[in-house]
């Protein structure tokens, strides 16, 4: 089996699992749309954000949600996979570890894109989004660049992890500091000094500002290229990361 073959099987794989998963696809979207339909409408009814409802000021922060809760606990297949013997098997064929990694990463990737669409689609719909050519392309970019990267850090949890239990709690804690220190609900610009900084050393938090000033147009906190400049490297280094931890696993 070629490296090329491999990559594509095991992305296949990925995708075929995910579509017999009906349940997935809407557990992926039920939390955001809880979140849009009860914290924009119920504050949206009394605030809005430079110039922009507080439904359409967390959109993006949403999207950037549903990618961090949705790639995060991919990693937790690996773990499975250990489980039922799946990941032995791919081991023993001619693949470069490398290769089983990437392949892992494209199949959560193509899965996660398939949700945020979703996601997007019912924000014009039912929630007055509107996006241009320009700014469907860039923000699915953004969208893909943080899914690479987030889908890695999950997967190098699961090659080290070999409980279920032991992944879930430290997801959590790695979860929520990651989406509540992004401005994905609030906006960063006046916030003390302290807290700032938290935001400041998040790379989510450039992937919501990025969003933010594609989709609505509004000035970005840290400046367009420092988004995709921190968000590309945040990607590249969890992707050498993921690889190294990949080589080291033990089954």
């Amino acid at each position: 089996m070629s490296e090329l073959g491999g990559l594509y099987a095991l992305w296949y794989r990925e995708f075929k699992v995910f579509l017999r998963e009906k349940s997935r696809v809407v557990g992926a979207l039920v939390q955001p749309l809880m979140w849009l339909i009860i914290f924009g409408t119920g504050l949206g009814s009394i605030l809005s954000i430079g110039g922009v409802g507080y439904t359409d000021y967390i959109f993006p922060g949403i999207l950037a949600m549903t990618v961090l809760f949705g790639s995060l606990f991919f990693g937790l297949y690996i773990i499975m996979d250990k489980r039922v013997d799946f990941l032995k098997e791919v081991l023993v064929a001619p693949l470069h570890r490398t290769t089983i990694f990437f392949g892992k990463v494209l199949g959560g990737a193509t899965d996660g894109v398939v949700q945020v669409a979703i996601l997007m689609l019912l924000g014009v719909l039912f929630f007055g989004i509107h996006f241009t050519l320009y700014s469907l392309v860039v923000s699915i970019a953004i969208v893909l660049i943080l899914m690479v990267a987030v889908i890695s850090m999950g997967l190098i949890f699961g090659a080290l992890m070999s409980s279920p239990e032991g992944f879930g709690l430290v997801v959590t804690f790695v979860i929520f500091p990651l989406f509540f220190l992004s401005g994905a609900l609030f906006p960063v610009d006046k916030l003390p000094g302290w807290l700032y900084a938290f935001v400041a050393v998040n790379p989510v938090s450039y992937a919501v500002d990025a969003l933010r000033t594609v989709i609505l147009g509004i000035k970005s906190s840290f400046g367009l290229p420092l988004d995709f400049a921190v968000i590309l490297g945040f990607a590249i280094a969890m992707l050498l990361i993921g690889t190294y931890s990949f080589k080291r696993m033990k089954i």
